[in-house]
């Protein structure tokens, strides 16, 4: 969802850089792409790590509560689909073909996102505090392949962080990664290819890939 469906990886960003700062150490880029896509128990962790705090009990629940309500001020502020994604959902919405959202992000500031980008275009909805393991564990798209009553091989990721990424090819799924570097078992994709498309052109996409 984030970064895929929607540009909110720059919000993110924003928010894991200001936690930086309430740990006391301010975040290299390089810390930070270490959190992107992830949970926000491995964010806290990777932050904390890098800023030498060490967490006690009640650090994650307090961190998280700040951090939350941090998104959803700037998510009060609009959210926009990405270039393209529009068409292509309700192309593949007409056909019926069923379609997922597996975030990472918890229900609760998930589902503004969903319902800005249409929840009525998808069979289903899975966040990152729904499951044992979020991404990169293949957790969530197993799951959201077993709803869809099919398959993983049967089934198109597209996934912009390397934690969706892994997490979409260990679950044996088709996997487009929207990023310059990707896993092994994921092949590259042009985001911009979304602009005009719809669900023949998804189709294509997912016989090429396989």
């Amino acid at each position: 969802m984030d970064g895929t469906l929607i540009d909110t990886e720059p919000l993110w960003g924003q928010a894991t850089y200001e936690l930086g700062e309430l740990l006391g150490r301010p975040l290299t880029p390089e810390v930070r792409a270490k959190t992107v896509g992830g949970s926000f128990p491995d964010t806290l962790r990777i932050v904390a790590d890098w800023a030498g705090y060490e967490l006690v009990d009640g650090d994650l629940e307090r961190y998280r509560t700040w951090m939350f309500g941090r998104m959803a001020e700037m998510f009060a502020s609009g959210i926009e689909l990405n270039p393209g994604i529009a068409g292509v959902l309700d192309s593949l919405a007409e056909r019926a073909t069923p379609m997922f959202v597996c975030t990472n992000t918890a229900r609760v500031l998930a589902d503004p996102c969903i319902d800005a980008i249409g929840r009525n275009v998808f069979a289903g909805t899975i966040a990152g505090d729904e499951v044992a393991n979020p991404k990169p564990a293949p957790d969530m798209y197993l799951e959201a392949a077993r709803r869809a009553g099919t398959e993983p091989g049967e089934c198109l990721v597209v996934e912009d962080s390397w934690h969706g990424m892994t997490a979409g090819a260990a679950a044996g799924c088709v996997v487009l990664g929207l990023a310059d570097t990707v896993p092994e078992g994921v092949v590259r994709f042009n985001p911009n290819s979304f602009v005009g498309a719809g669900a023949v052109d998804v189709d294509g996409w997912f016989s090429a890939a396989r």
